[in-house]
């Protein structure tokens, strides 16, 4: 379990230093794996059903079906990496340590022991929240935002996983489908986006406001020809 928390920071801080777009999600596909991986070693060998499918059907959609629909919409827009992001990539990493450290200081002050909640597992978890939300509002193109969402739940799953294995496992199934559709629904504007403004750049977004402003002027032009 330890291992798997190592990784799932390790992938995080990579996300942060990478402007590759297909790495990116080359990364949230192994995070995907390890957090399929995760409630069978916390089980300790006790393998129910329940287990095993919400195992499996993480695996399936956090590893296998929400990468390809990532790599679809990466492919059709033709963008291969994020360029000139809010925060660069050097500092990303570094307010990345600065978030680990946070994520430890959140998990210390819930005070529980090691014997009911493995505390690296909840500290990886709480990092990789953290990292979604860092990402979210630092990065330009569209498509890293939906993949920083995408984080962000990994790291909400971390933290129920780490939590409880108690809950039933139609409630994650639930949650893994709300996952799902919502990152659909991503797909499908990011291919519009591309397609009518030939960029997934969401701070050029705030240029239709200029469209309003311009109207005005548009009609008094016509009704002075008129």
């Amino acid at each position: 379990m330890t291992i798997i928390s190592v990784l799932l920071i390790l992938s995080c801080l990579w996300l942060l230093g990478s402007s590759r777009l297909h790495v990116a999600i080359r990364v949230v596909a192994i995070q995907g794996v390890l957090l399929g991986v995760l409630p069978l070693v916390r089980s300790m060998g006790d393998i129910g059903f329940g287990v095993g499918v919400l195992g499996l059907s993480t695996i399936i959609s956090k590893a296998i079906l929400l990468p390809w629909l990532m790599n679809t919409c990466l492919r059709l827009s033709g963008i291969r990496k994020e360029i000139e992001p809010f925060v660069g990539f050097g500092p990303s990493l570094l307010c990345g340590t600065a978030l680990l450290g946070l994520a430890v200081w959140i998990t210390d002050r819930l005070q529980l022991s090691q014997a009911q909640v493995p505390q690296v597992l909840l500290i990886s978890s709480f990092f990789a929240i953290l990292v979604g939300l860092f990402l979210m509002v630092t990065r330009r193109k569209a498509i890293t935002q939906s993949l920083a969402y995408l984080v962000m739940e990994n790291g909400v799953y971390g933290v129920g996983v780490s939590m409880s294995l108690d809950f039933p496992f139609i409630v994650e199934l639930g949650i893994l489908l709300d996952v799902f559709v919502g990152v659909f629904l991503m797909g499908n504007l990011l291919f519009h986006l591309d397609r009518e403004f030939e960029h997934l750049d969401a701070d050029k977004l705030t240029e239709l406001s200029d469209l309003s402003k311009s109207t005005p002027v548009v009609v008094e032009a016509v009704e002075e020809n008129a």
